[in-house]
């Protein structure tokens, strides 16, 4: 580094005047300088070689990416998680790294073709051991492997999921099956495609006009 051969220089030209002065005083005032200097230098970190400083460039370098997508499923004692991640089976073990807690997990993917890669997983529906819990490098693919506390059925994978399926199962499940009816096609037409939105439009006009008809009795 630039300051170390700065530092370098000054004891060089220190050690210089050394051996020209004459004088008690100046020698003494040269030497205590020296002696600082010497200090300065050996508290200075050691330049890193260049292959590791290049390895380090190359593992923090490019941006990172947030994985959303990801396949799921269970057996008795595991949850799996599978992430694709194309030639994830070349890097150093090192660099695929995921940490656990009773109630999460978070991977990171370091320098994969540049990139570094992760995803976290906050309220896990139910707790897993931390111990039990591990994770398999595959070809294209990481699987996370969650070791369940208590070997039961999971329906989903978090707590947010859960509460999520619950509100929409309420949205249905009303005593009036005419509005749970209406909230299905309601559902039906902010997802549907432009095909899906005509067909319904259609019912929906061809019900108003029997109901004015008097043919239908009930509002749908």
């Amino acid at each position: 580094p630039l300051f170390l051969n700065q530092l370098q220089k000054d004891l060089e030209e220190l050690k210089e005047l050394l051996t020209n002065a004459t004088r008690k005083r100046v020698r003494d005032v040269l030497v205590a300088e020296k002696q600082k200097l010497e200090l300065e230098i050996k508290n200075q970190p050691l330049p890193k070689p260049k292959d590791v400083v290049e390895e380090e460039k190359s593992s923090l370098g490019g941006y990172t990416v947030k994985i959303n997508n990801y396949g799921w499923d269970q057996s008795e004692k595991f949850v799996k998680i599978y992430i694709s991640l194309n030639g994830v089976q070349k890097l150093p073990a090192e660099n695929v790294q995921v940490n656990f807690t009773e109630r999460s997990f978070d991977l990171l993917v370091r320098n994969l073709n540049g990139k570094n890669y992760t995803m976290t997983f906050n309220n896990l529906l139910k707790p897993i051991s931390v111990e039990g819990s591990s994770r398999k490098i595959k070809t294209d693919m990481v699987l996370v492997m969650c070791k369940k506390k208590r070997e039961e059925k999971w329906d989903c994978l978090t707590q947010v999921e859960k509460e999520s399926k619950e509100k929409e199962k309420a949205a249905y499940d009303t005593a009036d099956p005419s509005e749970g009816l209406m909230n299905i096609l309601k559902k039906m037409y902010a997802e549907g495609d432009d095909e899906m939105k005509r067909t319904i439009n259609k019912a929906w006009v061809e019900s108003r006009e029997k109901q004015y008809k008097g043919d239908i009795p009930m509002d749908i």
